[in-house]
């Protein structure tokens, strides 16, 4: 089972000096003796380790907020992105486990088997037709209004459908 609890951790940073002495970074596992380090998830880091699993950016540098879900460290930006703003699929509101592959509309982030028609039920997939009305999926062939609808109809195309990215190391 895929832990999908969500923690978001302060980063803080502190004065290494000489009291740093004997501590390791939770990234590397170095010994950290630079002037500055990072406390963050209840554990030390360079301030060259605590990095985004995803755009890779320097979370001391870019905020004082970072995000802990699935094994992956994410800044704000790429978390909001991969799992939204509540990190639940906007139509079940049921957790988005981080290795779970996803469908996006408008925004929004959805579980691939909720990514359904509200009419039909039909599952959508990459490449189908599909409208999005007032946060509601309807398929080509429900879609509400008939012509007066075209000019927002969407298609799915293989970016619609992506993996959450994993660091490994």
């Amino acid at each position: 089972m895929v832990n999908s609890r969500v923690e978001a951790s302060a980063v803080s940073v502190t004065g290494g000096g000489g009291g740093s002495a004997g501590r390791s970074c939770a990234g590397c596992g170095g010994r950290i003796a630079d002037r500055f380090l990072l406390f963050s998830m209840e554990r030390y880091w360079h301030t060259r380790c605590l990095k985004c699993s995803c755009c890779h950016a320097q979370l001391g540098e870019i905020g004082t907020t970072c995000y802990s879900k699935g094994g992956m460290i994410l800044c704000k930006n790429d978390y909001i992105r991969l799992f939204g703003h509540s990190g639940a699929c906007s139509a079940c509101g049921q957790s988005i486990p981080a290795s779970e592959m996803v469908m996006r509309a408008q925004g929004n982030v959805y579980h691939l088997k909720c990514f359904t028609c509200a009419t039909c039920r039909n599952r959508l997939v990459p490449g189908d037709r599909f409208h999005y009305v007032n946060g509601t999926i309807f398929c080509e062939h429900d879609r509400p209004g008939g012509a007066l609808l075209s000019s927002h109809l969407t298609s799915l195309q293989g970016n619609g459908m992506m993996p959450d990215q994993k660091k490994n190391g």
